[in-house]
């Protein structure tokens, strides 16, 4: 078996023992939640009778294994369960609520590649000179900043001051969403060739993914400097100097690759965590997405949900940095070499 798929198998494994320890300790965390989910979920009217029923339908009277054990096998079947905070299966809500938070994340991913490297080689370029210095003061600055108040800076100056962007929201109430084929707005509006659902779909992206990504393009940015200066100190770029290359092919195709490594690795653990840090930004600006179900479902004490979106949200996770690991390995020629001489 080649090295790369045995190191692959053994990460998908390690990646499934992972997904099942954050379902027991969950499931364990969830059922010490103060308050009575089947009273929350009927309301104060209920009678003793109703909630007796409903507990029992959903397994609350039983011991913590049988309820866990019920719970797996119904996960086995891909039943989430049913979410007492929307009287809707669970696996419906995530469906409905997980593309509009993955179109946010792949936006403000994109932000931080785009603007985090480029920012990054500029001052690693002309370390010490004010380009340097106003790059390390703005990356500083975006890393301190919470989301959230980045949130309601962008809405004030670009929304309320300039009125370029809407508010809130992912779509016009003047707009019909398309027809859903993939559950993306921005994909099923390209598909459907609705160009103007399109262009105010993208409008709404645009500053609640410039949001959620600051830290991530000032963390990308200080990581892809510091690596770079360190390149800068080996022999090869000397030797480089030495037979003359242009500062601007030494950084670009000397500097850069061997610098990407270090960089890589933090940039795919950030843009992982996007997916469980952006309740604040989906919450600030009216965003439809799943970290903010994940923030009602837990203030309805809704055991289902919980459990479904901290599931989804660790597997997420799990497969960004599987991804991560792969895509060094590739620009690292040292690492595939040295998983095949393994």
């Amino acid at each position: 078996m080649p090295p790369l798929l045995r190191t692959l198998l053994s990460r998908l494994v390690a990646s499934v023992l992972v997904l099942a320890g954050v379902s027991v300790l969950m499931f364990l965390i969830a059922r010490v939640i103060p308050g009575d989910p089947a009273r929350i979920a009927l309301g104060p009217n209920a009678t003793p009778a109703q909630v007796d029923a409903l507990r029992h339908e959903r397994h609350l009277d039983a011991p913590l294994p049988v309820q866990y054990w019920e719970y797996v096998r119904e996960l086995g079947h891909g039943d989430f369960g049913t979410s007492l905070y929307s009287n809707r299966p669970v696996r419906t809500d995530l469906e409905q609520y997980l593309p509009a938070s993955l179109e946010l994340i792949a936006v403000a991913a994109l932000l931080m590649v785009l603007l985090g490297l480029p920012a990054g080689v500029l001052s690693a370029r002309f370390r010490g000179s004010a380009p340097d210095v106003a790059v390390r003061a703005a990356a500083l600055l975006a890393i301190a900043t919470p989301a959230f108040v980045w949130g309601v800076m962008l809405q004030l100056l670009f929304a309320y001051v300039l009125r370029l962007f809407p508010i809130e929201g992912q779509l016009g109430a003047n707009l019909t969403p398309p027809q859903a084929v993939t559950g993306f707005l921005v994909i099923d509006a390209t598909l459907a060739g609705d160009w103007r659902v399109l262009l105010d779909a993208l409008r709404h992206l645009v500053l609640p993914a410039l949001a959620l990504a600051m830290a991530g393009i000032g963390q990308t940015a200080r990581l892809t400097r510091a690596s770079m200066v360190e390149v800068y100190g080996t022999p090869f770029i000397e030797m480089a100097r030495a037979y003359g290359f242009q500062e601007r092919r030494i950084a670009n195709r000397y500097a850069f690759r061997p610098a990407l490594v270090p960089v890589l690795t933090v940039l795919g653990l950030d843009i992982a965590a996007l997916l469980g840090n952006a309740f604040l930004v989906e919450t600030v600006f009216g965003w439809p997405g799943v970290s903010r179900y994940g923030v009602e479902v837990i203030l309805h004490k809704d055991l289902d949900a919980i459990m479904g979106t901290v599931l989804v949200i660790s597997a997420g996770f799990l497969i960004a940095n599987l991804a991560v690991d792969l895509l060094v390995a590739w620009v690292n020629p040292r690492i595939r070499l040295a998983g095949e001489r393994a």
